[in-house]
């Protein structure tokens, strides 16, 4: 199939049958499933042209076509959220396909249009994510919160569920930021299947991180900061804290009119 470089296509997957959380993406965050708001912003992006989700049960495919989403069936045995991204992506003709994970359901279409706009500014660059600051040590420290570290140039040099850098010294904590990664990546088309034909790498699979398979085969990360707020569900427990976080932006968004 014929590229097409001005098409962008953003693939949301989405999974029932997930070890910590089954049934994740149709969880209610303030009274709406947690996959419909991030479709949402997904389709509040001014630089996507298509967004689809992507996922392999039919109770998310249901759930997705009652709120107006287009929805691609997927194989129940891909291994990860991107080799389900490449799968839905086989039938587009998008120049560059940006993976949102769906447990993001404070990501907004700031930050979507803004890793997408890292590869069409830079031809060189062959995937794109972000970043955030840490909000708290809690955070920092939590395993379910991606760590990672860039180069002065704002490629990733490493991510980790351990807490990176490592901090000796109390003087040494305000020499590196502390970043937080968001499930968001941009591929250009070529560099996605290419992605999702190498094998799982030792890293990525002790870390449980896909992203670090990119890395260990010696290819860059273009990485974005994010200003915005956003928070990955993993667990029941991150429900509220979403929840709490959400009606907070509200009330700012409101005071501010």
């Amino acid at each position: 199939m014929a590229e097409s470089r001005k098409d962008v296509l953003v693939v949301i997957p989405a999974r029932w049958a997930a070890q910590r959380f089954p049934g994740k993406p149709l969880t209610a965050i303030d009274g709406k499933p947690m996959i419909q708001r991030v479709w949402e912003a997904a389709a509040q992006s001014k630089r996507a042209t298509r967004v689809v989700i992507a996922t392999d049960d039919t109770r998310i495919s249901k759930a997705a076509k009652r709120f107006g989403a287009s929805v691609c069936m997927t194989s129940p045995k891909c291994p990860s959220g991107t080799d389900r991204v490449a799968q839905a992506a086989k039938a587009s003709k998008a120049g560059i396909i940006v993976n949102v994970q769906g447990d993001e359901p404070l990501m907004t279409s700031q930050t979507i249009d803004k890793v997408i706009e890292a590869l069409q500014q830079d031809d060189t660059a062959i995937m794109s994510t972000a970043v955030r600051r840490s909000e708290n040590d809690k955070e920092w420290k939590s395993p379910n919160s991606v760590k990672a570290v860039l180069d002065r140039m704002n490629y990733a040099l490493y991510f980790s569920r351990a807490p990176i850098p490592a901090v000796r010294s109390a003087e040494d904590a305000h020499r590196s930021p502390k970043w937080i990664h968001l499930g968001i990546y941009a591929f250009r088309r070529p560099f996605l299947f290419r992605f999702a034909a190498l094998a799982p790498t030792t890293l990525e699979l002790t870390e449980k991180l896909e992203q670090l398979r990119v890395l260990e085969h010696g290819c860059s990360i273009k990485v974005v900061i994010a200003k915005e707020m956003s928070a990955a569900v993993d667990t029941p427990q991150d429900v509220k804290r979403v929840e709490k976080i959400l009606k907070a932006s509200l009330k700012r968004a409101e005071e501010a009119l």
